[in-house]
């Protein structure tokens, strides 16, 4: 299953700008004209005064449209969406307590990836992250990272795994989701009830999140900066479900809304290993729901024992060698090194 991120998950190869109202400018007054008078021995008669009238008698209506008319904090892009988040009512996004982006980092983050992941349209970021909000209401993930799966439906399925430098720059951490859907027994058990295995996939992607520790994070982000993202591998080793069955097709489809609706501006790169040639219909699902940019971030390879040829360039020296051997590395099995949703 592949998941993505945003136009929304699932099998092989599955985030502003408003421009502030013009300021009104208060009309400018001409100076009062100052005309000779001759004497006169008759009282001089009161004459109404040419001058304008003092600001204080503006009517109030006048004066209220004038102050709306001003640039004022509200009008800035993260301000329009922390007001937003504010009006709908649900507090939490990924773990991340929402708060004013101006003061609290954290929530800058997460409200600048939902205008990345619209390219700066702050009328699409409002109506995504009002539906990842209402969502996650509903849903409430971070109760699903607490919840027990069933053993024999997901062991072996899906780890996290996390590997660092030791620095505490965000650059310095790089997180992974590894799904083995070669390691699927049964596709009746694992795909049949689509609310439970999505559920299950959620937790999984909970479980990064809390790896990843955006409630934390001190470093803002741009929107061509960011390093708050994670790596997806997704091994169809040994697939067994090779004309995709209908369970599958349907939790496949179902996951990549969920993802590419509630999870913007999170993948950095997604690996597709041992995929078979014949497993391409995913592609044509993503294709419907995922973004562009997002697609050129997916990978397909044949072979996964190249996995780790990948990492080269990454800010963590050697990461690829931390990777399992069964991927291209040296480091422990992922049932070692990894972390799961909780089963029994």
């Amino acid at each position: 299953m592949a998941d993505t991120e945003t136009k929304p998950d699932t099998v092989p190869a599955a985030q502003e700008r408003a421009a502030p109202a013009e300021a009104t400018e208060a009309p400018k007054t001409a100076p009062a004209t100052v005309t000779a008078v001759a004497p006169s021995t008759a009282p001089a008669a009161a004459e109404p005064s040419t001058s304008p009238a003092a600001p204080e008698t503006q009517p109030a209506a006048a004066a209220a449209e004038t102050e709306k008319a001003l640039p004022t904090l509200e009008e800035t892009p993260l301000a329009q969406l922390w007001k937003t988040a504010q009006d709908t009512g649900h507090p939490e996004v990924w773990g991340v307590t929402l708060a004013d982006p101006d003061t609290h980092v954290p929530s800058q983050i997460v409200l600048q990836k939902y205008l990345n992941a619209n390219d700066g349209d702050l009328v699409k970021a409002k109506d995504q992250l009002v539906k990842t909000l209402e969502w996650r209401a509903k849903i409430q993930p971070l109760e699903l990272v607490k919840k027990v799966f069933s053993k024999a439906k997901f062991e072996g399925l899906g780890f996290v795994t996390t590997h660092t430098d030791g620095s505490a720059e965000p650059e310095g951490k790089e997180i992974f989701t590894w799904n083995i859907y070669g390691g699927v027994k049964s596709i009746e058990e694992t795909f049949g009830d689509v609310d439970d295995f999505i559920a299950w996939r959620v937790a999984l992607m909970e479980l990064a999140l809390q790896e990843l520790s955006l409630s934390t994070a001190t470093k803002p982000i741009t929107a061509t900066e960011d390093p708050y993202k994670i790596f997806q591998v997704h091994d169809y080793k040994s697939i067994s479900f090779l004309r995709s069955p209908p369970q599958v097709k349907s939790a496949s489809a179902e996951t990549i809304k969920v993802f590419a609706q509630n999870y913007p501006e999170l993948l950095k790169e997604k690996f597709f290993v041992n995929v078979p040639a014949i497993m391409g219909f995913v592609y044509s699902f993503m294709k419907l729901f995922v973004a562009a940019k997002t697609i050129k971030k997916f990978h397909p390879m044949s072979n996964g024992g190249n996995l780790a040829l990948e990492f080269g360039e990454s800010a963590i020296k050697g990461l690829g060698e931390q990777l399992p051997t069964e991927y291209g590395g040296k480091g422990k099995d992922l049932k070692s090194q990894g972390k799961e949703p909780l089963l029994e």
